[in-house]
């Protein structure tokens, strides 16, 4: 490797969550070379999640046609006219990643050694033996451990986002159309009943509607929040409760969700990417975790509660259940209510009985 690179290229994680548990890597990258350039290398509509961050110079959003085919060729090669990148760090495991990385030019390209792309790494690194065949292991390590190979250090593992006055704008738009203030204090909670990696991790939507009664009686205003693709799914949860919410899936953009997020009491989801939001801005958080662990994402838990099911076939990552979705329905309302109380003041322990 270089010794004092001047213009690093890092490509980002596929996954919302995925993308947020890669900010320990990201801050110590930044800190490791003080004096370089840093690029991020980002799916377009993840590009969001990163605006207000202090780590990078420049983020090259990719679109679809831009990761594949001739869109891909043209996209690297435009990177490679307008820079010169000393090093480059490929965060996913992907053959795809690794030679768009190439195509960019980049002259000293480290990666982890996996499904045959060792030919396109200058750096092939070989994952710990202790990690297990399928990668088990904290995301934050994952990414931490791959810039320790470029001589970085670590510093710290909390997770960090940030938020621009144009997003609080925008936030604070749609949510005034509500009748909802982003002041502090305001007493929201946010509902998130969509995952975009499959149904198999998502609660019943008759669940979710329980919880919005409770914490509706508790004093809480609910927001149903998620992209654009789970507003059908959001609508169902908002009929399904016989308190008023306000379903706010696709309305929001990410940048402006972030905001939303950062204000609110606390926010009860599936095992999907905006739990790792809600971790970053330290806000409380419930998981109902079902096909999936937390051998993944163990770390930074200490304003999340996880609620799981103890059931043989899990964990399984299936994107769908070929059963009975077991480890998701034998998940009761009172078990979420529960955790939550011992997370906030919403609820207190007498009311979570009434």
């Amino acid at each position: 490797m270089l010794h004092a690179p001047l213009q690093i290229l890092v490509r980002a994680p596929n996954w919302l969550g995925d993308l947020v548990m890669s900010t320990p890597g990201f801050r110590a990258l930044r800190e490791g070379f003080p004096k370089a350039r840093l690029h991020l290398q980002v799916r377009s509509e993840l590009a969001p999640i990163i605006d207000g961050a202090p780590w990078f110079d420049e983020v090259h959003p990719l679109s679809e046609s831009q990761r594949r085919g001739m869109g891909a060729w043209r996209h690297g090669r435009k990177l490679a006219h307008r820079n010169r990148f000393d090093l480059g760090l490929c965060i996913p495991d992907s053959f795809s990643s690794a030679a768009l990385m190439r195509l960019a030019g980049v002259q000293h390209l480290v990666g982890y050694r996996r499904g045959g792309r060792g030919v396109l790494l200058h750096q092939p690194v070989s994952r710990p033996v202790s990690w297990g065949r399928r990668g088990f292991v904290a995301r934050e390590q994952f990414v931490l451990d791959l810039v320790r190979n470029v001589d970085c250090r670590e510093r710290g593992t909390k997770l960090e986002l940030f938020t621009t006055d144009a997003e609080q704008a925008r936030a604070r738009q749609v949510l005034g159309a509500q009748g909802v203030s982003l002041a502090e204090g305001e007493p929201f909670v946010l509902l998130v009943p969509g995952a975009s990696y499959g149904p198999s991790k998502c609660w019943p939507v008759s669940r979710f509607a329980e919880v919005g009664d409770r914490l509706f009686r508790a004093g809480a205003k609910l927001l149903i929040v998620g992209s654009p693709a789970e507003r059908s799914l959001a609508e169902r949860v908002r009929v399904a409760m016989e308190s008023p919410a306000f379903n706010l899936a696709g309305r929001l953009d990410l940048g402006a969700l972030k905001v939303v997020v950062r204000r609110a009491k606390a926010v009860v989801c599936n095992d999907a990417g905006l739990r790792h939001v809600a971790v970053a801005f330290g806000v409380p958080c419930v998981v109902v975790m079902g096909p999936t662990s937390l051998r993944k994402t163990g770390m930074n838990l200490e304003t999340v509660r996880v609620v799981e099911s103890e059931v043989a076939c899990r964990p399984c990552y299936r994107r769908s259940c070929p059963i009975d979705h077991r480890c998701m329905t034998r998940l009761q309302t009172g078990d979420v209510l529960e955790a939550l109380g011992g997370l906030t003041t919403l609820l207190t322990p007498s009311s979570e009985a009434s």
